[in-house]
């Protein structure tokens, strides 16, 4: 370990992805895992729902306890809300969201990301009724367990389960504080007025967590079988850091710094990032406030976090004199038995935000895209352990909703015992696509059975696909050398180097009745170095109204308003327009 930071300021090592020649589509494979979340959806489904084999489902939940939990997300392949691991997924949307916002913003994606959070914080939102109060749980593992039978169809308890000061829980209302400040943050440039809201609740539960400490799973016993924890002192920790960066409150870093030794945040050198263990993530996310150049009077305490993250990374890369974390025979890393593949997806999301911090403060970490195409078919096994995504996938995912035909197909009920030996002992496929779930993945050589009763390697869990939305955007920016560029025209130089750069930001939003809308301001800039004139623009799945640009004679053809009749070098211009859903596809039609 004493080389490590050898490793990182000498050695000129490159950002790399796979050969592109390798076929992997990581724009695709966001999409997919995006469409995941929408499969996971509990509550009354919205109008814009893309997963249409799912229905309405829990529109009771909270009802015994007269308190209004409808919504949020099933955990798995089950159909029981856990609070902790949901909260932990929206933390790492969230953070995804964060650092790879305007990417995501050109690959028309932003929109979906930001529904994704916002289902997890309107329940959360719910879930936290009074300052001292979080419900974190409906539903009971094992008589959901004892079941197979549709979301739509549920006969199961509905019982909700709850912290408060007397029976605490610090661990979960730690996690949930950090996921209300995560999201915070990535609404912030788009709904401020709900990044406010959040922050609120933030607050209020770290408060409660700090104050009332205790593990969840002594007042909810319930989830000890399916989500025992190793401590809370990691996540009390994980929500003061998010704290701080959401609202540069001085007292936040200095709880981090305060408590580093005490909560062991600068003494436990981790090789494992989950929805368990945040040390990893605490780590480096202090690394960046130290690179950033804030230390300060904590400069010294923010130096031994660091170093905990070099250890981190480099046991992961397999650079750490010895103490790396261990990998299968084809290179995945493989730290558990029972769904593996998610503590692989954490690892390399985390290691791919360090790199980006470490090459800004201009030392450079390779890249962790050996586990992102593990995971999509370069394996052994060569298929990929994502559903949905290439040619060969398993097809017999451990999960309720999609192993049985949708209501829509098979209108009758489908009993909880009829689920079995129907559908669950079935030797067919999946008669419903799970698109972007991250099934539990092999074992420690590589072997795979795809079989649905094999729930430790065929099932899907939120967090593990929830830290691939900010992989895969990170890795597909890299992969094409992307950047925010209109379609090449017949007026394009040669070079390559676009004309015309288009920025789209969302300035505002609103909800009227079930459906949100956005406002979009499109900046055009003139990247050339000659003016530009008659400059047609060419706008795809627009349904809203549009200002700044006139229409033309053909479909989706605008032109600037009269009164611009040129673009000077390095000068801008820009439209608005405003519709529900994901943003407008923008492209250059034409110049001159």
């Amino acid at each position: 370990m004493a080389n490590s930071r050898h490793i990182f300021t000498t050695l000129v090592l490159v950002l790399t992805v796979i050969d592109a020649s390798s076929g992997f589509d990581y724009m695709q494979a966001l999409d997919k895992s995006l469409l995941f979340f929408e499969a996971q959806r509990s509550g009354k489904l919205p109008w814009n729902q893309r997963v249409k084999w799912r229905g309405d489902s829990g529109l009771y939940d909270g009802y015994q306890q007269r308190v209004n939990l409808v919504g949020g997300y099933y955990d798995a392949g089950d159909h029981v809300k856990f609070g902790l691991p949901m909260a932990y997924s929206v933390t790492m949307l969230s953070w995804g969201a964060i650092e790879y916002d305007r990417t995501m913003m050109d690959l028309n994606q932003m929109g979906h990301v930001l529904n994704a959070i916002k289902w997890g914080t309107d329940y959360f939102i719910k879930a936290h009724s009074q300052p001292n109060v979080l419900w974190g749980q409906v539903g009971d593992g094992d008589s959901d367990h004892y079941c197979w039978e549709r979301a739509e169809d549920m006969t199961t308890p509905r019982t909700a389960y709850k912290v408060d000061t007397e029976h605490p829980g610090s661990d979960l209302a730690g996690e949930t504080a950090a996921a209300m400040a995560a999201a915070a943050i990535a609404f912030r440039p788009y709904n401020s007025s709900y990044s406010d809201l959040l922050l609120v609740h933030a607050k209020q539960l770290f408060w409660f967590a700090d104050r009332f400490r205790g593990l969840f799973t002594d007042s909810i016993p319930s989830a000890k079988e399916f989500y025992t924890t190793s401590g809370y002192s990691d996540e009390l920790l994980w929500a003061a850091t998010w704290l701080y960066r959401a609202t540069k409150d001085a007292s936040y870093l200095k709880y981090v710094v305060d408590n580093a030794v005490s909560m062991g945040g600068t003494g436990w050198a981790m090789k494992e990032f989950s929805w368990d263990n945040k040390y990893a993530g605490v780590q480096i996310l202090l690394s960046k406030v130290l690179m950033d150049g804030d230390g300060g009077a904590y400069t010294s305490t923010l130096k031994q976090y660091q170093a905990k993250a070099d250890y981190f990374a480099c046991a992961c890369q397999q650079k750490n004199d010895g103490y790396n974390a261990p990998l299968t025979p084809g290179g995945l890393l493989y730290l558990h038995e029972w769904n593996n593949m998610q503590y692989a997806a954490s690892a390399a999301f985390l290691l791919a935000v360090y790199s980006d911090y470490l090459s800004v403060a201009k030392s450079v970490l390779k890249c962790p895209d050996a586990d992102a195409d593990y995971i999509l078919g370069k394996n052994p096994k060569s298929m990929s352990y994502m559903v949905g995504y290439g040619q060969t996938y398993p097809i017999h995912v451990h999960h309720r909703g999609a192993s049985i035909a949708s209501k829509f197909v098979l209108h009758s009920v489908v009993g909880c015992v009829q689920g079995f030996d129907t559908w669950y002992r079935r030797p067919q496929a999946n008669p419903n696509v799970l698109h972007g779930g991250l099934v539990g993945g092999p074992d420690r050589n590589d072997n795979f059975d795809d079989d649905r009763s094999n729930y430790e390697q065929t099932e899907p869990t939120m967090s593990g696909t929830a830290p691939l939305i900010g992989l895969f955007t990170k890795l597909h920016s890299m992969n094409s050398n992307y950047e925010a560029r209109p379609n090449p025209t017949k007026n394009q130089p040669k070079s390559g180097v676009p004309v015309v750069e288009f920025y789209h930001t969302i300035t505002d939003s609103w909800t009227v009745g079930r459906i949100a809308y956005y406002r979009h301001k499109v900046t055009i800039k003139n990247q050339s170095r000659k003016p530009i004139t008659d400059l047609k623009l060419e706008i795809e799945n627009l349904s809203g109204a549009l200002w700044g640009l006139s229409p033309t004679r053909n479909k989706n053809i605008y032109e600037l308003p009269k009164w611009i009749k040129v673009i000077k070098p390095g000068s801008e211009c820009s439209f608005v327009y405003v519709q529900g859903g994901p943003q407008a596809k923008v492209s250059v039609q034409s110049y001159h």
